[in-house]
């Protein structure tokens, strides 16, 4: 079973893949200095600085901040790392400072459908890595980050790397019976104990049920973004989990 909590680990939870590689996802979120304050000197600064111990980039300034990680087990490079953080900062000022150091680690803005407006930016970056996206948004007077970088390596010796112009979908049931998922006007069944399976998908929202035989099935809505790969999976106790994007 999985679970998380704000500023604590959520366990591992562990994928097989008909290609015989085992998945491990791991969703974790870290929250920074304690209770997730930095020292108030920083945090009351007027400039934005890199923090070096950060994982991805991020300013020292901060009222807020965590890790989310997507692990496949025996690979020491992650599929997907995400950053969430809280800056007390204008927008324009978070804005101007990602794209100076970010600049400065070689990742590079591409323009094609970059939004940028007075509460809201959404940049894409082709980063050492592969795809990279930065998300700003508003909230009271500071400004919320979304900062995520894919390896594209690692999600090919995972095979969960998207056809390109798709996304992929895999469907795992690690319960003790069989489970079930419809989507796309399809009905996949899994046995217990049966490796993944996987499907491409086009880009776009799909409603699905996913559950297990004798149980009201969990009904729910994905929306899928070409090279995306999502995982939709039955716990051991027959409950739907809640999609895990991989990549």
């Amino acid at each position: 079973m999985r679970t998380a909590r704000s500023g604590a680990q959520a366990p591992a939870r562990w994928r097989a893949f008909a290609c015989g590689l085992v998945l491990l996802a791991i969703c974790m979120l870290a929250a920074s200095a304690g209770a997730g304050m930095p020292h108030l000197a920083a945090l009351f600064s007027a400039d934005l600085t890199p923090d070096p111990d950060a994982r991805l980039l991020a300013p020292t300034r901060y009222s807020f901040r965590g890790i989310h990680t997507t692990l496949m087990r025996g690979v020491e490079a992650p599929l997907r790392v995400k950053l969430e953080a809280t800056v007390p900062a204008e927008l324009g000022d978070v804005l101007a400072f990602y794209r100076r150091e970010l600049g400065k680690l070689g990742w590079q803005e591409q323009h094609d459908g970059a939004v940028v407006s007075a509460d809201h930016v959404q940049l894409a970056f082709a980063s050492p890595l592969d795809p990279a996206m930065l998300e700003l948004g508003r909230k009271g007077s500071s400004t919320l980050v979304h900062l995520v970088q894919k390896n594209s390596d690692t999600a090919t010796r995972a095979n969960v790397m998207p056809e390109p112009g798709q996304a992929k979908l895999v469907f795992s049931n690690i319960g003790e019976t069989e489970a079930v998922l419809g989507i796309n006007a399809q009905i996949i069944k899994r046995s217990a104990g049966a490796n993944a399976v996987s499907l491409d998908l086009a880009p776009g929202r799909y409603s699905y049920e996913l559950g297990v035989p004798g149980r009201p099935a969990h009904s729910n809505i994905l929306t899928v973004a070409a090279g995306d790969a999502w995982e939709l999976t039955v716990g051991r106790d027959g409950e739907a989990w809640s999609p895990l994007q991989l990549y």
